[in-house]
């Protein structure tokens, strides 16, 4: 059955929350004064969330986050810290290929983002049409960049060098930012050791079978408290917590500290992903801070079958292994062999063991099949796509 996702706000909580008859639950993204605290999953009966005191229900289930808000908001302070400031001009990039229809949606969302003198690039990334170019023209602004070597990272590195601000933003177009994504990113900026900055992704719609099993097998989301990330604290290799590539900005000057992303890796190459994986590591390797801040909120809209959810899951496998095989056999960490083990070992076989138990749930063996057959191809695809690169570069 599906889900129906429900943006709500405590500060401003109606008295019902009417649903489509076609639901039977809700998945409710709770915020405070904007900014989200929490969410929480709720049955839905005769068209009503079902709650008989919605704001202390849904207060309790954010937890500390909303009693730091409410305590922060009371003492006319900001609750992580940052003071409020100018946002500096930043450049928004969305990296795509021949899927028009999510591109005008994507566009038409970032249309409606505060007017901060940002910029907005779409990078046609090895097109076989001109479909993406015929919607980039009905948006007046946005400039349009051709790239025809393939692969995310080529175009996120071609968005580096075309952009005109010290800050890009990027998105994917199968997302939709929020109003204060832009914002929410650029103010962690202040710091000048933060090199890169992620946000919160949330479930566009849950209306298939694959897209609830994507939200349960693999969230973009990393919680709803902003966190700085340090390799002296945090182990590099370990990025799954820094956030997505879907919801991510950078300095542009990555290109010189760090030689940008990539092109070995990510979507478009042999390795499927781990392009950002790759960079996030790097990031924190180089001296360099990461920060997740929830405020920057996307809505994603995950992939609504079975097929391509496993070819998504192992295409994560690999890119998650072929990162590490590059860390392992280029800049030589031990610790990148360990953390393959430690994630087979203390996750993917647990996971495996449960899913044979379910006999009746074949769907999640293949899931968990995939995956593990994606992380055997990841070092041999890494070296595949290795050598194209240098091929192509020589």
């Amino acid at each position: 059955m599906p889900t129906a996702v429900i943006d709500l706000d405590l500060a401003h909580l109606p008295h019902q929350f009417p649903v489509d008859a076609r639901y039977t639950r809700a998945l409710l993204l709770i915020r405070w004064q904007g900014v989200p605290i929490g969410r929480v999953r709720l049955p839905v009966y005769q068209g009503h969330v079902a709650l008989v005191d919605p704001y202390r229900t849904l207060a309790w289930a954010c937890g500390w986050t909303c009693w730091e808000r409410r305590f922060a908001e009371a003492m006319d302070l900001t609750p992580d810290g940052l003071p409020p400031r100018p946002t500096p001009p930043c450049t928004i990039a969305i990296c795509t290929r021949e899927r028009p229809d999510d591109l005008r949606d994507c566009l038409e969302a970032i249309a409606k983002l505060p007017d901060d003198g940002q910029e907005v690039l779409v990078i046609d990334n090895a097109p076989r049409s001109e479909a993406t170019l015929r919607v980039v023209e009905q948006f007046p602004g946005v400039r349009y960049v051709r790239e025809d070597h393939a692969g995310l990272d080529v175009a996120r590195n071609r968005a580096l060098r075309e952009a005109t601000r010290d800050i890009v933003a990027f998105t994917d177009d199968d997302a939709r930012p929020d109003p204060g994504w832009l914002r929410a990113l650029a103010r962690n900026f202040a710091d000048p050791v933060v090199l890169c900055v992620t946000g919160l992704t949330a479930p566009l719609e849950l209306e298939t079978r694959a897209q609830e099993r994507f939200e349960e097998e693999s969230p973009f989301g990393r919680g709803f408290s902003r966190q700085v990330f340090d390799a002296a604290w945090h182990n590099p290799h370990r990025s799954g917590p820094l956030g997505a590539g879907v919801n991510m900005a950078v300095r542009r000057s990555v290109l010189e500290r760090l030689g940008g992303f990539d092109e070995a890796l990510d979507a478009g190459t042999p390795t499927a992903s781990g392009g950002d994986h790759d960079f996030f590591t790097r990031v924190l390797l180089a001296g360099h801070r990461v920060v997740y801040d929830p405020a920057a909120l996307v809505w994603h809209r995950h992939r609504r079958d079975w097929a391509s959810l496993r070819r998504t899951l192992q295409g994560y496998g690999t890119g998650v292994y072929a990162a590490w095989t590059k860390s392992f056999l280029v800049h030589h960490e031990l610790a990148a062999p360990a953390m393959a083990l430690g994630w087979f070992w203390h996750d993917q076989l647990p996971g495996l063991l449960r899913s044979v138990r379910r006999h009746h749930d074949r769907r999640s063996l293949r899931l968990v099949l995939a995956e593990l057959w994606g992380c055997a191809l990841g070092p041999w695809a890494y070296l595949r796509s290795a050598f194209k690169v240098g091929r192509a570069r020589r």
